[in-house]
Order: structure tokens, then C-alpha cells, then sequence
């Protein structure tokens, strides 16, 4: 079975731990998210590339992904038109799973989930100037509310109220910490909720 192919930002992650820090191919893929076996194939095919991190400033993504994937076969499925889906993503409340599953509707031999990401990924490279900020371990959390509020029941009274969901990531990591609050003010939001009234339990995804 062919491994997983990450995308270009994880690729450079890996590339970057296993450069900068002492973690283990399994604590790396933890990180990452994704199995041992497929770090492990990103590393092999750089060691087989040349490259070594950091990478060179003019190396993007496109160079990256032609560089550890040489002689990968293009693609034999219909390609998705990126520019609509990028059009439908700046819609609130879309994610990338919903304009692929239209595109499944008309291409039932079309691209996998899977795959559709990363070419969208690629294809987002070839369109639009990126800034890619790199952050250390520990340095900041982004916090901010998802926008769309989501139906919690009160355990006690049953009632059915309509949350924030407050959002917290730490820039380095891929690790996202999520909790519903009565609403996005100090008194009535994230205060009473560390004070522990009117809040709901935390989840991480």
C-alpha cells in the first residue's frame, strides 16, 4: 500500500523536527499527525533529494513537492475547478469537504478526499503571494471565536442555548483547544466560564 503524501507545510515540519529537535519518527508523526510509516517515507525521499533543513529561501512548495516526488504519475481524474472551490471557501461555515463532495456528485471517478487537499494545496502555491511566519514552541497562542455559534444543552435544566466557541492554538503546534461559552464578552464569556458558571465541558480536536 502507497504511503500517505503529506503536504508541503508538513513535509517542512518534519523536515524542521527532525533537524531542531530530539523527538523520535513516532513523536514527530504525532505531531504531524499521521503514522510513523509516513514520516518516515517524507525523510527517505529528502535523504534521496539532498535535502537538508533548513531549506534553501527560494525553495517553495512547488520546487518541494517536484523535488521529493520526481517521477509521481499525474493525475488521471477529472481536476477540480480550484478557483470555484477557493470562491465557495470564503463562505462562513464551508469547509473543503463540502465543495469536494459536489465535485464527487458530478466526478464519481474523481479524486479522493485524500488527494483533493493537497492538489488544492498546490494549486493555491501557484496563485496567491504567501507569508509563512514561523513559530517557536511555546512563544504564543492565536486565540479567537469560530464565528458560528453551536447548540449546547444546559445538563441541568435541558434547555437547548446557542454557544461561542471560543478557539485556542499554540502557533507551533497543530493542537487546537475549543470550548462553548455563553458569549464573546469578558463578563458573560470566557470570565464566567473560568469562574465556572454557565460553562461546558472543553474538547480538543
Amino acid at each position: 500500500m502507497a504511503q500517505k503524501r503529506l503536504s508541503t507545510r508538513r513535509i517542512r515540519e518534519v523536515l524542521r523536527l527532525k533537524a531542531e529537535s530530539p523527538l523520535t519518527d513516532q513523536q514527530i508523526a504525532d505531531s504531524v499527525r499521521c503514522a510513523r510509516s509516513t514520516v518516515q517515507e517524507c525523510l527517505r525521499r529528502a535523504r534521496q533529494a539532498g535535502l537538508a533543513w533548513p531549506l534553501p529561501a527560494e525553495f517553495d512548495d512547488a520546487a518541494l513537492a517536484a523535488a521529493l516526488y520526481p517521477t509521481q504519475a499525474r493525475a488521471t481524474y477529472p481536476v477540480p475547478d480550484f478557483a470555484q472551490v477557493e470562491s465557495e471557501l470564503r463562505r462562513k461555515g464551508v469547509t473543503r469537504k463540502l465543495p469536494w463532495r459536489e465535485y464527487r456528485d458530478v466526478h464519481a471517478d474523481g479524486c479522493g478526499y485524500s488527494a483533493f487537499c493537497p492538489d488544492f494545496d498546490a494549486w493555491r502555491t501557484t496563485r496567491d503571494p504567501v507569508m509563512r511566519i514561523e513559530h517557536r514552541a511555546g512563544e504564543k497562542v492565536l486565540v479567537d471565536y469560530a464565528g458560528l455559534t453551536v447548540p449546547v444543552v444546559d445538563p441541568r435544566t435541558g434547555a437547548t442555548e446557542p454557544a461561542q466557541a471560543f478557539v485556542a492554538a499554540p502557533g507551533a503546534s497543530h493542537s487546537i483547544y475549543a470550548e462553548a461559552t455563553v458569549s464573546q464578552s469578558t463578563p458573560t464569556g470566557w470570565a464566567r466560564t473560568c469562574a465556572g458558571s454557565r460553562s461546558w465541558a472543553a474538547f480538543r480536536t
